[in-house]
């Protein structure tokens, strides 16, 4: 895919937001790069402005106009998100980055608030007032987890630094203890960096191979494919819920029956899956799951892995030091059961009461109700992007049959995707995502470099789509006109 280079442009000042606000005197706007589509390349933006809005006018900018008896989840919810109230390049925010990570409703930001000006104090090792709050309250938040997701028991909920070290726990701990040169660990080519990494390196000290699946025609995990590669070779199959790429949703429930049918684990990455549909690991009979708390109204710096407790029992620890272990002595250690065993060291405290607090939250307004939203929201944006010259939407087409997640990855002919975000953020407000999100072999598949990715949450709405639509069609004009 080709894309303009070295190009330097002096541009009037447009906004398709018809608001009565003082306009910037210009905007510079530096293209480099080499066109390789890397994602990343040489790209400098700019801006000289004089823009600034009273705050009475931002009040009005930011006030729906949709009557209240017609307000919808995005409409009636926004209001608990602070951030998405403001303006950026002297422009109305439209924040379409979910995938990346979520914005935080007041009410985590109070929780954190809260812990730190209350009650801050280690868990588990004193026996004072603070420390037995803070470790009531962490506990607390690990038995929300546990129901959000229906775990059997709060002992399978370990809380790790992400999602990504969750992976790499069971790669280290599980892995090492269980993989044996000949066996082997199925993949897909649609999944993140961090659901393969970690195998390839567990796969070099123990000689076992790793095995990916490739796409079908609509650009989904080739299912046929992946249940006849399934053998009793197969020890693990590492996959992906929701593609965060492909916007597709595999049936996760299949694949953890037809894998355990010839005696293999599975563990599911459910990052874009949990914040935003009903997840239920006993019915899926998953034996690991991860998710983070940042992609799910909740703090960076916390993540989940839910594990079998005959599965967690049964494996070595991760890490070694404080909070793990059951007696240490001069020449040998005993461990704590999980998930303390997990959990080497000072926990993120005031992260896990965030994301208690955020579960808390999701809950009050029930993931069904949140899934058939943004199920509605998915197909309004996937057919709404159609509407642009030039435009290639990776994933299944939405159908009756057909759900796709709230979010389309794309590209538009002879247009870096790194340009369309920058000028999408400049020019308009509109925050997406540009480059190989974490998601470079299923790149290389599609044969791009790159792709541009708008996500939607619960608290967007249609407007939103609307105006990322706007200022699309706008970037997409401008830099056409210069063919």
């Amino acid at each position: 895919m080709n894309s303009i280079q070295g190009a330097v442009l002096k541009l009037p000042y447009y906004s398709p937001f018809k608001f009565n606000r003082t306009k910037p005197t210009s905007l510079t706007i530096r293209i480099g790069g080499s066109g390789s589509g890397k994602g990343r390349g040489n790209r400098a933006i700019r801006t000289t402005t004089t823009a600034s809005a009273s705050a009475s006018l931002k009040q009005q900018e930011f006030a729906s106009d949709v009557p209240s008896s017609s307000l919808s989840l995005g409409h009636s919810t926004r209001s608990d998100f602070p951030i998405l109230h403001q303006e950026v390049n002297g422009l109305k925010l439209v924040y379409l980055d979910n995938a990346a990570t979520s914005q935080k409703p007041t009410a985590v930001m109070k929780a954190l608030h809260n812990y730190y000006e209350t009650y801050n104090s280690n868990v588990h090792r004193g026996i004072h007032f603070l420390s037995a709050k803070a470790t009531d309250e962490y506990e607390l938040a690990r038995k929300r987890v546990a129901g959000f997701i229906n775990a059997s028991s709060s002992r399978e909920i370990v809380f790790t630094r992400n999602a990504t070290e969750a992976i790499n726990l069971v790669a280290y701990s599980w892995g090492l203890a269980n993989l044996k040169a000949e066996d082997e660990v199925l993949l897909t080519v649609a999944e993140h960096h961090s659901a393969i990494v970690p195998w390839q390196l567990v796969a070099e000290k123990t000689g076992a191979t790793l095995r990916f699946v490739s796409l079908n025609e609509a650009e989904v995990p080739d299912l046929m494919n992946l249940r006849e590669t399934l053998s009793r070779k197969t020890k693990l199959v590492v996959t992906h819920h929701v593609s965060n790429v492909l916007a597709c949703i595999l049936p996760i429930k299949e694949i953890i029956h037809w894998a355990h049918n010839v005696g293999a684990k599975v563990l599911v990455d459910a990052c874009q899956s949990v914040p935003h549909m009903p997840v239920d690991v006993q019915n899926l009979d998953a034996d690991f799951l991860v998710a983070s708390s940042h992609k799910m109204c909740g703090p960076t710096g916390i993540g989940i892995l839910c594990g079998k407790i005959d599965l967690l029992s049964a494996m070595p620890p991760f890490l070694g030091g404080g909070e793990m272990i059951a007696d240490v002595f001069l020449d040998h250690s005993t461990y704590a059961e999980p998930p303390s065993r997990f959990e080497a060291g000072t926990p993120a405290i005031g992260e896990a009461i965030g994301l208690g607090a955020a579960v808390d939250y999701l809950s009050g307004i029930g993931m069904e109700n949140i899934h058939n939203y943004e199920v509605e929201l998915a197909t309004y944006l996937y057919e709404s992007l159609c509407s642009i010259p030039g435009i290639r939407i990776y994933g299944p087409v939405p159908s009756e049959s057909v759900s796709r997640a709230a979010l389309c990855s794309f590209n538009v002919e002879g247009i870096h995707p790194t340009d369309i975000a920058a000028i999408l953020d400049q020019q308009h407000g509109v925050a997406i995502r540009s480059g190989h999100h974490c998601a470079q072999p299923l790149h290389r598949y599609l044969g791009v470099g790159a792709s541009a990715r708008a996500s939607l949450y619960f608290y967007n709405t249609k407007e939103d789509v609307d105006h990322l639509i706007d200022a699309l069609k706008d970037t997409v004009s401008f830099f056409t006109s210069f063919k």
